[in-house]
């Protein structure tokens, strides 16, 4: 797979509504991703297989398959990571990893003063990742989650800029791309969101 990041078109739409379906099921309310598409703080970025040739739809556009999403906020010089789904088919391939490089590399671009998330105390594989990545447990909400009361662990970043994170964000990245066999000159699978892996 040579797995790629880029803004969400307007096309990926339907694609990254069924990714969030098939991940959030009994999520209440669901995402409208029309108005998120137009929605000025609303920043979502999606992962590609550039080796995959995009299928035609019905009326002849050819449309990239999507293999997860991360969506962020970007309010008051905060970045609010809302949701970040792989489809089940490409789950373990660094999919969701990469979204998480690319997002942190667009809140450094758009300096962000801090990046914070809410996320199931249950969800333990996805705390994992953000924990590697320097977010680190602030506190708890109490029912957060609508459709089973589930409490949301806080998790926030926000030494982004220090020379000790960018020492260690630099070499997450390198690992990345060693564990995922990519070159580090080759920076085609990040496409205009500010976290070149060489960097």
């Amino acid at each position: 797979m040579s797995i790629c990041v880029r803004r969400m078109l307007w096309d990926d739409i339907a694609q990254v509504r069924g990714i969030d379906l098939n991940c959030f099921p009994t999520m209440v309310p669901p995402t409208n991703y029309e108005t998120e598409f137009v929605n000025p703080m609303a920043y979502y970025l999606v992962a590609y297989d550039k080796d995959i040739a995009p299928p035609e739809d019905i009326s002849g556009r050819k449309s990239q398959k999507v293999l997860g999403f991360i969506g962020l906020w970007y309010m008051a010089s905060e970045m609010h990571i809302i949701n970040l789904a792989v489809h089940p088919d490409y789950r373990l391939l660094g999919v969701g990893e990469l979204l998480l490089i690319c997002g942190i590399g667009l809140s450094m671009e758009l300096k962000a003063i801090l990046m914070t998330l809410e996320v199931r105390l249950s969800n333990l594989a996805a705390q994992a990742l953000y924990a590697k990545y320097g977010f680190s447990e602030r506190g708890v909400r109490r029912a957060y989650y609508l459709d089973n009361s589930e409490d949301a662990g806080i998790m926030t970043l926000d030494n982004m800029y220090t020379p000790e994170y960018k020492a260690a964000l630099h070499a997450l990245k390198i690992r990345y791309l060693q564990t995922w066999k990519k070159s580090a000159e080759d920076t085609s699978f990040i496409v205009d969101m500010g976290c070149n892996a060489a960097e």
